[in-house]
């Protein structure tokens, strides 16, 4: 099992002064560790979520600001957003962010996209933000479009919403045949179904029962086998949080569950981590969990 690691909050002692260092000590952290990739949110507004300590005041930073920031000071992490909301960037210039960043990374981009619900935000700031349904349909309109363009097809697009006259992408990425593109979200009918289309990987919250799970991986299973498209290609990954150190989890119960993750079908465990400024929790889980874990 590969160990990803995911950045969603900037508010730790000395914010905003210190966000700048406080970065590269955790990107070189991570890196140094064995982190397989690092990720960061593509939020403009922190979270609402008030019963997590998450506040829509809190700092926030752009996601593609910050892994171009971490693609300069680390040397073989993975760096993705988990993930970019369909309804925040164009699909012509989300394609040339991601495909700039995998350049200027040595290779090392993803592509991490959903559907988009942080609907304060989108109205705080001014972006669209079109029915559910919509959404849905400009996400697979954005999966046709890099699909295409990564493979070396700038023919004109022409979809319900978007129109693409000539989709140029020079240069384009050096990941071959394309950065790996992550789905995030659940849903059965839908969202696993790109998946299995389109996607390299599928992402999926860890906070419902083991069975649950198994079920959203055995669906993902049946869109694959209607698709034609082989499984075990897809990169499985969790996403969730850890708190290691005083009344938290110790290394050994976060072992049991990637043990238990990877049981189920995962392959990759991402996650954010409290208090993840004291790097002694970034160094532990490189020392005692990552090797551990390796050969689930």
């Amino acid at each position: 099992m590969k160990l990803g690691l995911q950045v969603m909050r900037f508010d730790w002692p000395g914010s905003p002064a210190n966000i700048g260092s406080t970065l590269t000590a955790v990107g070189k952290a991570a890196d140094a560790a064995g982190f397989d990739s690092l990720w960061a949110m593509d939020h403009f507004f922190q979270m609402d979520m008030p019963q997590g300590g998450l506040e829509p005041e809190a700092p926030m930073l752009d996601g593609y600001t910050v892994l171009s920031y971490w693609a300069a000071i680390t040397t073989r992490i993975r760096l993705g957003t988990m993930v970019t909301g369909v309804n925040y960037r164009h699909p012509g210039h989300l394609l040339k962010i991601v495909s700039n960043l995998d350049v200027l990374s040595g290779g090392r981009a993803y592509l991490g996209i959903g559907a988009g619900w942080y609907e304060r935000e989108a109205r705080g700031l001014g972006f669209p933000f079109p029915p559910l349904k919509d959404r849905f349909e400009m996400l697979e309109e954005t999966l046709q479009i890099v699909k295409q363009v990564w493979s070396g097809d700038f023919s004109a697009y022409n979809g319900k919403h978007f129109q693409l006259a000539e989709p140029m992408n020079n240069p384009q990425p050096l990941t071959q045949p394309h950065p790996p593109i992550l789905v995030g979200g659940s849903g059965e009918k839908k969202t696993l179904r790109m998946v299995a289309q389109y996607a390299d990987a599928c992402n999926i919250f860890v906070y419902m029962p083991p069975e649950d799970l198994a079920r959203k991986l055995a669906v993902l299973k049946e869109h694959c086998d209607n698709l034609g498209r082989d499984y075990d290609s897809i990169d499985k990954t969790a996403l969730g949080q850890v708190n290691l150190g005083e009344g938290g989890m110790t290394p050994a119960e976060l072992i049991e569950q990637c043990r238990g993750l990877a049981k189920i079908g995962f392959d990759t465990f991402i996650f954010s981590i409290a208090n993840v400024e004291d790097l002694q929790h970034i160094e532990t889980i490189g020392r005692e969990v990552i090797p551990a874990v390796a050969e689930l």
